[in-house]
């Protein structure tokens, strides 16, 4: 009976926590995501040589916003169906690819930009998982 109450009390602490994560994250997600659209979407500049520059950094790039991306989805909206998830941030990441190409200021479309944004959102996503399994 008592360790009954104690599981009730702990899983309300828990849902409470996470609730708690989700309104933070809530707040986070539009800045983050109009702050992506921008740098996604601005025209293309002719970018120099720097010393940590490589070929493929702009995958690398790639991958590691739309993981931020998925991972600040998720924790912003924990009961979405990870279906819906996967489909929004997929649309997105094609949506930026065809108006990079269309609006013309410079920037192109890129298949390879859509995988890394795909590999980047579920690494994002599993991260969030990961965490709430290990800490909740």
């Amino acid at each position: 009976m008592v360790l009954t109450i104690q599981n009730c009390l702990l899983q309300k602490n828990t849902r409470q926590s996470l609730d708690k994560i989700s309104k933070i994250f809530s707040k986070i997600l539009p800045i983050y995501w109009a702050f992506l659209t921008y740098m996604l979407l601005k025209p293309g500049e002719e970018n120099q040589e720097y010393w940590f520059m490589f070929s493929g950094i702009d995958k690398v790039l790639h991958v590691s916003i739309f993981a931020m991306l998925g991972f600040s989805f998720i924790a912003a909206f924990p009961r979405i169906k990870f279906s819906y998830f996967f489909q929004i941030i997929l649309i997105y990441a094609f949506l930026t690819e065809i108006l990079q190409e269309e609006m013309g200021l410079g920037r192109s479309m890129e298949s390879l930009d859509v995988v890394a944004d795909t590999v980047g959102c579920l690494i994002g996503y599993y991260i969030y998982k990961m965490l709430i399994k290990r800490f909740f």
